[in-house]
């Protein structure tokens, strides 16, 4: 594992940025799978800007993002989809038949998962963003005695569900139930950056990194992983040795 830590959010940022562009400029297909949340809206912003000021293109580049909640509608502005394409697609070049979400209005979720896991398969991940949730979770991978290694409707923990209550405008309104690539199908990307923020989640970082490997902290599986990337805000390190 190779952690860096960072004095500041513009410095995480632009690292991230740059290594997520490297990517893009040094594969001919380049896959890449993409993440939702404050964590990353720094690096999604770095890119556009880096888009537009270097001529950066995203024509080649095919994007799977990691999870969805079930219930909302592409145009609901707490979609994921909807999330993607105002902080990036509506940005970028990247064309819309290559960007691909988990379709949270699918009748059969069983059969979308099985949808979602075949096109994983087809087109590998070259590098993986993650952000980190406070009890560890990785996409929407919520700590349990099994994991299930490929993509999933799962029923969402009431702290996560607080967690994101702040993007709704009731509790009542955040969503049970969410679909998610596995830790499985997270573990296969080539390269996994994970990215985290703030002194709240200190204590789960020392455990995801250095503690044991656990179905109870998801991300400490990502010690099993030959390449992670981890970008830490100096608060969000301070726990490290």
């Amino acid at each position: 594992m190779d952690i860096k830590i960072f004095d500041s959010a513009q410095e995480l940022d632009a690292f991230a940025a740059d290594l997520i562009v490297s990517t893009v400029q040094n594969k001919p297909a380049p896959v890449l799978g993409l993440a939702t949340g404050s964590t990353p809206l720094g690096i999604y912003a770095k890119i556009v800007e880096m888009h537009r000021r270097q001529n950066i293109s995203f024509q080649h580049v095919t994007s799977y993002n990691l999870d969805e909640y079930v219930g909302l509608t592409p145009d609901n502005d707490q979609s994921y989809a909807y999330y993607m394409k105002s902080h990036l697609f509506a940005h970028i070049d990247i064309p819309s038949n290559q960007t691909f979400l988990p379709n949270g209005m699918a009748e059969d979720l069983e059969a979308e998962c099985s949808r979602y896991d075949s096109m994983l398969q087809e087109q590998p991940v070259d590098l993986q963003l993650l952000g980190l949730g406070h009890n560890g979770h990785i996409g929407f991978n919520e700590p349990a005695e099994a994991l299930t290694g490929g993509t999933h409707a799962v029923k969402l923990e009431q702290e996560t569900r607080e967690a994101n209550a702040r993007f709704f405008a009731s509790m009542d309104e955040v969503p049970e139930l969410a679909i998610t690539m596995g830790v499985g199908s997270i573990l296969k990307a080539n390269h996994i950056l994970l990215v985290v923020r703030g002194a709240d989640k200190a204590d789960i970082v020392k455990q995801a990194l250095t503690g044991p490997i656990t179905t109870d902290v998801p991300a400490s599986l990502l010690q099993t992983h030959p390449r992670v990337t981890v970008l830490l805000d100096r608060e969000a390190g301070r726990k490290l040795a």
